[in-house]
């Protein structure tokens, strides 16, 4: 990811996204993100961001990963720039599998080196394998 700031990382996930899935309204997806930064920011530390909403319209889950090596200003925890951005979309009627995968997502980027090596990742096979490999450390207790 090149963008800069905050706003530019939020309209190049909800673009993704919006790729993704058709059907899905971009600007839609831009305002749903942008009510939830306003709650308070959803850079969790570590380096890390969770952008995430539930939106009408869905019947699936989308999740968008993205990297800025050179790190993006969040408003995190922590102040510090955001290099791994996970973006969840869920739809409005699946809050129970929305918070578990809230939770998933934020226990296996708080493993140790996991950031890092989506970081340090060739391209997107690479950082699947990295993100499969911590979910099934996680299922197994072995982390």
């Amino acid at each position: 990811m090149k963008e800069k700031t905050k706003p530019g990382v939020i309209e190049r996930l909800a673009e993704t996204a919006a790729r993704a899935e058709s059907g899905l309204n971009h600007a839609k997806v831009i305002q749903v993100l942008k009510e939830r930064e306003d709650l308070g920011s959803t850079g969790i530390g570590g380096g890390v961001a969770i952008p995430h909403g539930k939106l009408d319209g869905l019947d699936r889950m989308i999740i968008v990963v993205a990297r800025s090596r050179e790190g993006v200003p969040f408003d995190a925890a922590d102040n510090r720039p955001v290099h791994v951005i996970f973006l969840l979309l869920a739809p409005n009627d699946a809050a129970s599998q929305y918070l578990k995968t809230l939770a998933k997502i934020s226990r296996v980027l708080r493993m140790e080196g996991v950031s890092q090596k989506i970081l340090e990742a060739e391209d997107e096979e690479e950082i699947r394998a990295v993100i499969e490999e911590a979910e099934e450390k996680i299922r197994s207790g072995n982390f």
